[in-house]
């Protein structure tokens, strides 16, 4: 055992040594082959004839009417074209080049290369050597804290529209997250609590719906089904407030069962009206389940407190959850900045800014914004409505598009309710650019913007959208390329069409330039051998 193990890294190390070598001689293996072709063509140039060949081909050539090559660089403009539309489409769909995916994953491993992914890059470390980039895997999806309710608000939003507002890869996040928190202990699971766990993970609405029913019918104090009839099947507010009142009193001991609870009933009151009970439902939520810090109930108090417009009451939450050891999100961040811009919006100018420089406050509401803007920098388009807003996902990533359109959608009425708030955002926002080093191999508030996010929230944002890429990526090579390819042909096209004459004479003279260094390389070979040596070859 002892000699198979100590024999297998030796035959690992040779195995990487010659992939290695293999590699490293693909430099240079095209330069001998391309040498190697020009020997044979001038070795068998007497034998084939082609010298003849070649006055064949030309003759032929100069026989074909111009029409010929109009109707050759038309169609090569024609199937440029098409390729180039493709590869756009694929590029504003997936955010990459369908030609250099293919090339990079087929044919890359082929010629000796590292396997590239868009999980994996390359850093440099404090030492210099090199770490792996964060991986996809690594950017954390988190349960949207003001999700709205799929029967009451976003199934009416399919009925509207006929577009659905959640990608079935949120959804399922969703189904996960019900089956972790509702059912507990796998090991001893109540008959209907069973068919609640395969109700989650129906894919069909109204499949969940009947696995719903039929958990009552076999207990009727299964909180999970009504919970599940809540969510989906009310359509509207007032009935899913009603089917969580039913949940909550047969809930019983369940910890889980009881937070969801208690905090769905607090958004009913919310979208209801009733802004101060549902403070007050959020605030005893958290005093009596402190711990659950990470389902971030403070973010749906701190956007009620808002629309109470209780900015002191805003201030202490922030106060307390603002804090340099606890993660944050967009809406501590611009909740921050918009109360720091509130106090000077109302009066603030740019042009007497630039006469007089800022003041004390309006620079602490300006490095709020900036601060903000480096969290998430999606977020400023959407409240100055320069895109447009869709539902929010169940589901967003942190510092992403999904966390901006989340954010925006239940904040934006309480920046246009601050006046001047939203033209000093506009005024300042695109100057956060100039603070934060590029690239972005390091931060200058937070951690560096991760890569993972625009394949993340491509994942949980439906495909109508246009998802918001941060920093803004720059056009593939084979894009660019096909464009030039498409339009240079079309030139030549037209050009060939209009002026067949001159345009013949054009292609002589640049066939001639292009076929003379192999003329000159031939005539270098010959006074070089001697005949003899090339008629032994060619007899050979």
């Amino acid at each position: 055992m002892e000699d198979t193990a100590g024999s297998n890294p030796q035959s690992l190390g040779f195995t990487e040594k010659l992939k290695s070598w293999l590699s490293w001689s693909w430099t240079y293996v095209c330069f001998i082959w391309f040498g190697m072709v020009l020997i044979m063509i001038y070795v068998l140039w007497s034998p084939l004839k082609l010298q003849e060949s070649l006055t064949s081909a030309s003759v032929f050539l100069n026989t074909l009417t111009p029409k010929f090559y109009v109707a050759l660089t038309g169609t090569s403009s024609l199937i440029s074209g098409l390729i180039l539309i493709f590869e756009w489409w694929y590029f504003r769909k997936y955010g990459t080049s369908f030609i250099e995916q293919v090339s990079v994953s087929h044919l890359r491993p082929l010629l000796g290369g590292v396997e590239s992914s868009s999980t994996t890059g390359l850093f440099s470390s404090v030492n210099g050597e090199a770490e792996p980039r964060p991986s996809v895997s690594e950017c954390k999806v988190w349960r949207n804290p003001l999700n709205l309710f799929r029967g009451a608000e976003y199934n009416r939003y399919t009925w509207v529209t006929g577009k659905e507002p959640l990608t079935y890869y949120d959804m399922n996040l969703s189904a996960q997250d019900h089956q972790t928190f509702f059912t507990g202990d796998t090991q001893q699971l109540k008959p209907e609590d069973a068919v609640m766990q395969k109700a989650w993970r129906e894919r069909n609405p109204q499949a969940r719906i009947r696995a719903a029913y039929q958990a009552i019918e076999m207990n009727h104090e299964c909180a999970a089904a009504y919970v599940l009839l809540a969510e989906e099947e009310a359509t509207t507010i007032t009935e899913a407030e009603r089917l969580f009142k039913k949940a909550l009193t047969i809930a019983g001991k369940d910890i889980n069962l009881l937070v969801y609870i208690k905090r769905r009933l607090a958004m009913c009151a919310r979208k209801l009206g009733r802004i101060k009970e549902a403070v007050k439902m959020m605030r005893d939520l958290m005093k009596e389940f402190p711990l659950l810090g990470m389902l971030n109930i403070h973010e749906n108090l701190l956007e009620a407190l808002l629309e109470l417009q209780a900015y002191a009451d805003v201030q202490a939450v922030l106060a307390k959850y603002d804090d340099i050891s606890l993660p944050k999100s967009a809406t501590i961040c611009y909740t921050s900045a918009l109360l720091k811009a509130r106090a000077v919006s109302d009066k603030f100018s740019p042009e007497a800014a630039s006469r007089r420089g800022l003041s004390t406050a309006e620079m602490n509401a300006v490095e709020a914004i900036h601060r903000a803007v480096e969290f998430n920098p999606h977020v400023p388009k959407y409240l100055l409505e320069m895109k447009s807003l869709i539902l929010p996902p169940e589901h967003i990533l942190k510092r992403g598009d999904s966390e901006a359109v989340a954010y925006a959608f239940f904040h934006l009425q309480h920046w246009k309710r601050a006046e001047g708030a939203l033209n000093l955002l506009h005024c300042t926002w695109e100057g956060t650019f100039r603070i934060i080093p590029y690239p972005l191999e390091k931060g200058h508030l937070f951690y560096p913007y991760p890569g993972c996010t625009e394949t993340a929230d491509r994942e949980l944002l439906p495909s109508f959208h246009e998802v918001s890429v941060y920093p803004k990526k720059e056009l593939p090579f084979f894009i660019l390329f096909t464009a030039g390819l498409c339009s240079f042909t079309a030139i030549l096209a037209m050009l060939t069409h209009q002026f067949p004459e001159l345009m013949g004479v054009f292609a002589k003279a640049f066939f001639s330039t292009l076929f003379a260094p192999l003329g000159f390389f031939a005539d270098k070979m010959e006074s070089f051998m001697p005949s003899s040596f090339w008629h032994q070859l060619t007899r050979i």
